[in-house]
């Protein structure tokens, strides 16, 4: 049986298409899109809230995006253990909905970003990395104005201690430095997950390269764990 996926729709939303067509059609995935004036989520087995700006990014990225309608049922989607996917913008709206912590800043040099970059996938025992072979560097590309990922140390010391942070900005040869950090994201952290591993936010776009003819296919290791994962529950 097919994966179900919803790919959630927010006025200004742009990636949408870019996931739908990863999971859809690539992946084989059933998809729906979800507007984010719907509330339910039941037939569903992964929500995706994909990158863009949100009603326009007003106020902060992701802040009115988290009182849409669809937010309550994500929330309660995700506290079920739904599998729950957060990319750029999505990421910052899971942020500001208290499904994952930090916070989202402007990049360090205030530019937004475009260009591929490389990560480091820091635990492979999650549902969206456990396909992802060790030592596998991913390119991927971000297209972001504010990644820059922060929280205080409190908060960095529990994700450290949990095994929550996910993907680390490195260098093609897998090394952790300042010059692989696109942003200056703390600890060039690119991706977290909640404490279960069933919710995930990264800035990098897994969906935007998962055919050979967009230049690599390194977003699939990510959808495949997700399928697989789903298949062995």
């Amino acid at each position: 049986m097919a994966t179900k996926f919803g790919v959630i729709v927010f006025p200004g939303s742009n990636c949408d298409h870019d996931a739908y067509h990863a999971v859809g059609h690539v992946m084989g995935g059933d998809t729906k899109f979800i507007w984010h004036k719907d509330t339910d989520l039941n037939s569903f087995d992964v929500v995706i809230l994909p990158g863009g700006f949100s009603y326009g990014d007003y106020l902060r990225s992701g802040a009115i995006a988290k009182f849409s309608p669809i937010m309550n049922n994500v929330i309660e989607f995700a506290k079920r253990g739904g599998l729950v996917m957060g990319i750029c913008n999505g990421f910052q709206i899971l942020q500001e909905s208290g499904l994952l912590p930090g916070t989202l800043m402007h990049n360090r040099d205030l530019r937004f970003i475009c260009k591929n970059v490389h990560l480091r996938c820091e635990n492979h025992s999650t549902p969206y990395t456990h396909d992802i072979p060790e030592n596998k560097v991913l390119t991927l590309p971000v297209a972001h104005g504010e990644g820059n990922f922060y929280t205080d140390e409190d908060t960095l010391k529990s994700l450290e201690d949990n095994n929550q942070i996910i993907f680390r900005y490195c260098t093609k040869d897998g090394a952790i430095t300042g010059e692989a950090n696109p942003n200056g994201s703390l600890q060039n952290i690119a991706g977290i997950c909640n404490k279960q591993k069933n919710v995930l936010g990264m800035m990098p776009h897994p969906e935007r390269v998962v055919e050979n003819k967009l230049g690599s296919t390194d977003g699939k290791y990510i959808f495949d764990s997700i399928i697989s994962s789903l298949q062995t529950v």
